[in-house]
């Protein structure tokens, strides 16, 4: 087993060089209990119920290929207000292309990738695994709210001194004031 082997027990590499080269392969990661907790803690979340991972790896043109899969997951995090349980269900579509060689950029230059695919560095290896989990990184709410949460309004500031609110706090807040003034003609 090696270092990566311990770190990610999701890996589940599959080697570029026995993979068929006129047909999909086909596979599908359904973590167990334990893993499924494994991959909540990494990505801190209160816990994971369900995920699911399957696709194929189609060959494309000579040295390259593309991943295709459906990622299914239930999710379980802390609402960032009140701290309620929140269950968020994820579903999404899933692409990657590898390529023998990227192509060539120059330094401030922008490019299109073709296919629209996120392009990668073929390295010998094609991991859904680490598709997956990064793709669930990717997918994973980041300000996850209960619902009917909300943020109470609280003002700070010196006695004496009117609290700014949120209104006013605005960029364009100030425009608004002026605009006031000059419709209403006084300087």
């Amino acid at each position: 087993m090696n270092d990566t082997e311990n770190t990610r027990p999701w890996s589940q590499p599959l080697i570029v060089a026995d993979l068929p080269t006129r047909r999909a392969k086909s596979f599908s990661v359904k973590p167990g209990d334990a893993l499924l907790k494994t991959i909540a803690e990494h990505l801190g979340l209160r816990g994971l119920r369900k995920l699911r991972f399957e696709g194929e790896i189609t060959p494309d043109g000579q040295t390259g290929w593309l991943l295709n899969a459906k990622l299914g997951a239930t999710i379980l995090q802390d609402c960032v207000i009140s701290l309620e349980r929140v269950t968020t269900r994820i579903d999404e579509d899933i692409s990657r292309q590898y390529v023998a060689k990227l192509p060539e950029v120059e330094e401030g230059s922008e490019f299109e990738i073709p296919g629209g695919e996120p392009v990668e560095q073929l390295q010998g290896v094609i991991d859904p695994g680490e598709v997956m989990v990064e793709a669930l990184t990717l997918s994973v709410p980041e300000f996850p709210r209960a619902e009917g949460a909300a943020l109470a309004e609280t003002n700070f500031t010196k006695p004496g001194i009117t609290p700014m609110d949120d209104a006013e706090a605005r960029p364009f807040s100030g425009l608004k004031a002026l605009q006031k003034k000059l419709e209403n003609g006084s300087d």
